[in-house]
């Protein structure tokens, strides 16, 4: 895998698939938002405290998604410009969608919308995480805590992370659906399509040296992309 935040391999390639990526996140939010059928565990959190506190969907998506990533310190964990650009652009993106979109919908128009949300959120995440330029905080956040300490798994992390924000965010007026099981059902299934498809190959590798005599040959390694895939793989 690239090293996160380097841009010397494909940097318009990469830098279009990852706002591409995270413009497609936030308006698959708003599209969820508008059914009224449900959101995702974390997106029902921000629709409380967004509730409770006034401020706008996205303003909160950007304020919770800025205090996930100063955890990151504690972790040793490094962001690159996908991190941080999925905290600003996200927010920013579901605000202006919502705007547009209007309320009150026919129930099989909510349907489609959320329908439409779920799937465009899986193309979206293949999309950002595809361009290797860093993953979301709150995704960073649970590979980062599991790095520390390595026999926790990630699945299980990830899982008491979002029963913990969905409960939350119920408790704090957020919508709790249909919408919200079918986005637990399908997202993995989802991501686990679209991340391979849209993921961008690994730089050309440097020619080998030749060995000195006397010297050991070099063990072969797995290719990056695999090991990422895998991975990914896990982590939703």
């Amino acid at each position: 895998m690239a090293p996160i935040g380097n841009l010397r391999h494909r940097p318009g390639r990469r830098l279009t698939q990852l706002y591409a990526g995270l413009v497609l996140y936030g308006v698959s939010m708003a599209m969820m938002i508008r059914s009224g059928l449900g959101l995702d565990p974390w997106d029902v959190f921000h629709q409380g405290l967004s509730r409770q506190t006034g401020l706008s969907f996205g303003t909160v998506t950007i304020a919770v998604g800025a205090v996930v990533l100063l955890l990151w310190i504690p972790l040793r964990q490094r962001p690159g410009l996908g991190t941080v650009s999925n905290v600003l652009v996200i927010g920013l993106v579901v605000d202006a969608t919502v705007a547009l979109l209007p309320a009150g919908w026919p129930l099989p128009a909510r349907i489609a919308l959320l329908i439409g949300g779920i799937v465009a959120n899986g193309a979206a995440t293949g999309l950002y995480l595809g361009a290797r330029l860093g993953p979301g905080p709150r995704d960073g956040l649970m590979t980062g805590y599991v790095a520390r300490r390595p026999g926790r798994s990630v699945r299980l992390v990830r899982t008491v992370i979002e029963v913990t924000v969905l409960a939350l965010g119920w408790l704090l007026g957020g919508t709790v659906g249909v919408g919200t099981v079918a986005y637990a059902l399908g997202i993995g299934p989802l991501a686990q399509f679209f991340i391979p498809r849209l993921a961008l190959p690994d730089p050309p590798a440097a020619a080998p040296t030749a060995p000195r005599s006397g010297a050991p040959a070099p063990v072969p390694t797995p290719p990056c992309g695999a090991a990422s895939a895998r991975g990914h793989a896990e982590l939703r």
